[in-house]
């Protein structure tokens, strides 16, 4: 068993439940063993260091010290809490004065962040770690009638200075999984692009746009389904997908996957198992 320790991140605690529910279900399929960091808190999401950029090094540091502590790389489902740990990583790894005056804060739990522990994707360890090849060879019900359109979402992408695993302008590795397990990549411009999350509170009309032109070209490939690594996307995508085709003027609609919920499906679990009927649209 490949061992790693899981952040629970704030989406999936309340609105995306079904994305750490699914991959409860299949992560001993694939010799995966994801230890949940309780104790963990909210990473910040891309606001934190604007407000504070001490809380948000030492709120981080935290977070990958409990890691450390275990010995194990941070695993997370979310893009953005990604972006965000990685960011707090690379500031604390590059200057000493502020990863000694995090630790002198830790130090009161018996934490010290050392830098030893890697932040990575899920979508990442199903790359590297376990490789699609022998994912393949798990495929219980193969998703060969299914056209699918990636959605990767920005903050697994891009800055690449902080992420630099996809090339942000033609990812493969979503493309990839998907083919593993017997989809078919519709071809899809929108892939790469921002879903409008982090405009939604303050910009809705502009978020929505954005969101209604990712879906708007999924609809016109014919894909059955979208499928993202990011449940801030989904959110967007599947929740507030009706106000955003109505203002777009578009009349159909399509159903939004996680990726650990596609997965789950190749590898033999029901929606109902894997808590797909949480969707907004199915």
């Amino acid at each position: 068993m490949k061992r790693y320790a899981y952040y629970l991140s704030c989406i999936n605690e309340s609105m995306t439940k079904e994305v750490d529910k699914s991959i409860d279900l299949w992560q001993e399929d694939l010799g995966i063993d994801f230890v949940k960091l309780h104790e963990s808190t909210c990473c910040g999401g891309s606001n934190l260091d604007y407000v504070s950029p001490k809380h948000f090094a030492l709120v981080n540091g935290r977070n990958i010290a409990l890691a450390e502590k275990l010995g194990l790389d941070l695993v997370t489902s979310c893009n953005t809490c990604l972006l965000t740990i990685r960011s707090a990583k690379k500031k604390l790894d590059e200057s000493g004065a502020l990863r000694d005056e995090v630790n002198g804060i830790l130090k009161k739990e018996g934490l010290e962040y050392k830098g030893t522990s890697e932040v990575r994707h899920l979508l990442w360890v199903l790359d590297e770690d376990i490789g699609f090849e022998t994912i393949g060879k798990k495929i219980k019900v193969p998703l060969t009638n299914y056209k699918i359109a990636p959605f990767y979402g920005c903050h697994i992408l891009r800055p690449s200075a902080i992420l630099g695993k996809d090339n942000p302008v033609e990812p493969t590795s979503l493309d990839k999984l998907i083919e593993t397990l017997g989809g078919k990549v519709v071809p899809y411009e929108h892939k790469n692009k921002c879903c409008g999350f982090h405009t939604l509170l303050v910009a809705e009309e502009e978020s929505l746009n954005v969101a209604a032109e990712a879906l708007g070209e999924a609809i016109e490939t014919n894909a059955d389904f979208i499928v993202t690594p990011c449940p801030l996307c989904h959110t967007v995508l599947d929740s507030y997908q009706a106000k955003a085709l109505k203002q777009a003027n578009i009349k159909k609609s399509i159903p939004v996957f996680h990726l650990s919920e596609m997965v789950g499906l190749a590898l033999g679990y029901t929606p109902r198992q894997l808590g797909i009927k949480r969707h907004i649209v199915t």
